[in-house]
């Protein structure tokens, strides 16, 4: 089971206004809307997803990371890394 599972409605809801949003977003290029207006939209989508994938980063912190760092060993060094590489992804984009 994935440390999502209780938020997958949650999780879905917000994918599909994201991805609304980025549909209005082409909409707004291929009707020559006013670039500042496009970015505000662009910026909405941005803040939209990072709620998600931080929303996604807690979950598996306090389930897959928990769980294997209660196991111990290479499972847990190996989640630890991987959750380390995650973050970092975050950060950089």
């Amino acid at each position: 089971m994935n440390g999502y599972t209780e938020n997958k409605d949650d999780l879905l809801k917000r994918l599909r206004r994201a991805e609304g949003q980025v549909r209005g977003i082409a909409r707004m290029v291929e009707d020559d809307k006013y670039c500042i207006d496009i970015l505000t939209q662009v910026s909405a989508v941005t803040k939209a997803l990072e709620t998600v994938a931080l929303s996604l980063l807690s979950d598996h912190l306090s389930h897959c990371v928990a769980e294997a760092s209660a196991e111990g060993g290479a499972v847990a060094d190996e989640k630890i890394r991987e959750a380390n590489a995650a973050i970092a992804r975050l950060v950089r984009s």
